[in-house]
């Protein structure tokens, strides 16, 4: 019977430091994915402003509120209908999330896109099934929306960007990225995904215990 000779601690202790050095690059390139995902995230919601306020300068108008959207962008535009008297007046009315395909808040995308502003499809959903391929999609597909109507309790702005579908953690880290760190309180604030689209909600504090997807909206 031949001898059997097992490892040395020398070679133990090179495996041990090989795998570590996996396990280090794996972690670290997981943390760079999740960074980078974070970065998109924010990035989505800066564009909004972006858009806003290039139409504004371009044609003295609100996205979606325009009343003036075909001598502006042309007869493929389609002027809002919805909500009844509040075309023109300063507001993107509507619904972040809206289900009316002629809300402001709906068409408001429409009238970015026209405009070169954006891009996306610039026909005009026919039916509430149309819209989530019509609106825009956040960096992880959830949905991206715009208004003037308060969507979480006690937050204060002109306009309000949400986006739907966030990791809690994803949450948190955007609120550090745009805002001051906590969910509940400031211009960037969160609710589970689970709250909306339903009326205005109470803002969650995300903690790093906190999981589920979650809403995150910004007000300027």
């Amino acid at each position: 019977m031949k001898n059997q000779r097992g490892f040395t601690l020398i070679e133990l202790a090179i495996v041990l430091v090989i795998i570590g050095l996996l396990l280090g690059g794996v972690l670290k390139g997981q943390e760079l994915i999740n960074n980078a995902r974070v970065k998109n995230l924010a990035a989505d919601f800066r564009n909004i402003p972006v858009y806003i306020y290039g139409y504004q300068d371009r044609h003295r108008a609100l996205p979606g509120d325009d009343a003036a959207a075909e001598a502006h962008l042309g007869a493929a535009a389609d002027p809002a209908t919805t909500p009844a008297g509040t075309i023109g007046n300063g507001a993107i009315n509507g619904a972040w999330d809206s289900n009316t395909p002629t809300d402001e808040s709906i068409l408001f995308w429409q009238h970015v896109r026209l405009a070169g502003l954006a891009p996306g499809p610039t026909v005009a959903p026919a039916n509430a099934a149309a819209i989530p391929a019509f609106v825009q999609a956040n960096s992880l597909g959830g949905r991206m929306g715009v208004s003037s109507t308060v969507p979480i309790n006690n937050m204060v702005g002109s306009y309000f960007v949400c986006s739907a579908g966030i990791d809690a953690q994803f949450a948190r880290q955007i609120d550090t990225t745009l805002d001051d760190g906590v969910t509940n309180t400031g211009s960037v604030q969160a609710v589970a995904t689970a709250a909306a689209p339903a009326a205005p909600a109470a803002p969650v504090n995300i903690t790093a215990a906190t999981v589920g997807q979650h809403t995150v909206c910004m007000a300027f």
